[in-house]
């Protein structure tokens, strides 16, 4: 039987006055159930192989580095520099590198994620490193541009990326027809999120147009978020998910601001992304 985390008990203060928020939270405990599938046509490299076939996404190597290097030095240069990697106890492959390799601009600890629950008990599971910090949490297999990320850090309080659609067509190595069925942002007219609507109709997605805003989980959240975690129920997949804990932030009043951006976001889920990772981000300097 686990022991119970105690719970943080966070200082109420003026998230205006916080200061600009510089840790991230990184979701890694992903069981890679895609990546793990052969793919005809795709061939790989014995180290990206080995971990495709262990399912870790993150650490697909790229030029020799894992993808997460990328990932990470990317949101150091948006200003972050304290970062949690949420894994499971079975990822000694990811602490093991990340404890060994060289690090002179970030620090990286770990948050244990004990079962995979979903994305919501994940970030859960990283309440003691964030304390009364606003974090940034997003996925280990997506790299987002930096310079979307760094206009989250210029947000009062709580706050997601929104990317346009024609943009996630125009750059990103996601197929259209996936971006179709990604979730959308519906924010009121001063920008504010007021739902995420989760596997849209085809006749939401055509009447939204090219303009419309998709999430890609990549968000700055509040310690409140800890508290929603908490309090929603399980999804009818049977896991806590992190849009449910930002709905039940918005609907408990929250500020939450939807921050657009025509960028897009590259995409490590299955072994026929590879190439176009590599493609993308080949040559790209990795200083963390």
């Amino acid at each position: 039987e686990n022991e119970t985390i105690p719970r943080i008990t966070h200082m109420t203060h003026d998230p205006v006055t916080q200061r600009a928020p510089h840790k991230a939270v990184i979701m890694a405990r992903g069981l890679g159930t895609r990546m793990r599938k052969a793919a005809v046509g795709v061939s790989l490299t014995a180290e990206q192989a080995s971990a495709a076939q262990a399912g870790v996404k993150a650490m697909i190597s790229l030029d020799g580095r894992p993808f997460l290097d990328y990932v990470i030095s990317s949101l150091a240069d948006a200003g972050f520099d304290q970062f949690c990697l949420v894994i499971g106890p079975e990822h000694d492959l990811i602490r093991d590198y990340y404890d060994a390799c060289e690090k002179s601009r970030v620090e990286i600890t770990y948050a244990i994620q004990e079962q995979p629950l979903g994305t919501a008990d994940a970030v859960a599971a990283a309440e003691h490193f964030a304390g009364d910090d606003r974090v940034l949490v997003v996925n280990s297999d997506n790299f987002y541009p930096e310079d979307a990320v760094a206009r989250l850090r210029e947000v009062p309080a709580s706050a997601t990326l929104g990317f346009t659609k024609r943009a996630m067509i125009d750059q990103s190595n996601i197929d259209p027809e996936r971006i179709r069925a990604f979730a959308l942002l519906d924010s009121d007219d001063s920008g504010q999120l007021t739902d995420i609507i989760e596997k849209p109709a085809p006749e939401v997605v055509d009447a939204a147009g090219e303009t419309a805003l998709v999430s890609m989980n990549c968000f700055l959240l509040t310690p409140r978020i800890f508290e929603a975690c908490r309090s929603i129920e399980k999804s009818a997949r049977g896991e806590y998910e992190i849009v449910d804990a930002v709905r039940w932030m918005v609907e408990q009043g929250e500020r939450f601001a939807v921050v657009p951006v025509e960028a897009g976001v590259l995409d490590m889920s299955n072994r026929g992304d590879i190439a176009s990772v590599v493609d993308a981000l080949g040559g790209r300097e990795v200083k963390l």
